[in-house]
């Protein structure tokens, strides 16, 4: 039972920063990803469809590489962490709901509405992401295998040394007396 409660106080140490956030269930950021994806894909799709398909089709661009450069299981290029994808969510967010409300590029009624109402699963994914970054897997695996066959090999080398040292020092008292 104790090693138990170790394992589990190093797999949160290696977490750092991870607190918990009451009764919200946490999605994995794999999930964020692909439903930024998603959503890229169908803004596009409405801007393809569209008379004027200028913004829309840039705020699904815009949308689709913010997912893409994120460093997830799902991101294509890994340039930024989640830290800096969990702000740079907020900007895409105000910069459509900007894009939608905007007088000086033609956007039509619903190319507006689209761009609104693509805001609502957006900050639903936002507040609803898990943005901890995943410790390596050297270091997940140490967490949760308790000893490693390195140090397993290592106390028997030290506890085999310790006593071949004492029956040689009890060799020489002997020979001593």
């Amino acid at each position: 039972m104790p090693r138990a409660f170790a394992v589990l106080g190093r797999q949160a140490a290696l977490l750092g920063n991870v607190r918990p956030v009451g009764d919200r269930a946490m999605r994995p950021f794999w999930v964020h990803q692909a439903a930024e994806y998603l959503i890229g894909l169908a803004l596009v799709a409405q801007g393809l469809q569209d008379t004027e398909p200028v913004v829309p089709a840039v705020a699904g661009v815009i949308v689709f590489l913010n997912a893409a450069v994120a460093r997830g299981p799902l991101s294509a290029f890994r340039g930024i962490g989640r830290r800096w994808h969990r702000w740079l969510d907020l900007a895409v967010m105000v910069a459509i709901l900007a894009a939608a409300v905007q007088p000086w590029i033609d956007v039509t009624s619903a190319g507006r509405v689209v761009l609104l109402v693509i805001l609502a699963p957006l900050g639903f994914l936002w507040f609803y992401t898990d943005w901890a970054e995943r410790p390596a897997r050297r270091d997940r695996r140490a967490a949760q295998a308790g000893p490693t066959s390195a140090s397993v090999g290592r106390a028997a080398g030290r506890a085999a040394g310790t006593a071949y040292s004492a029956g040689r020092a009890a060799l020489r008292r002997r020979r001593e007396r």
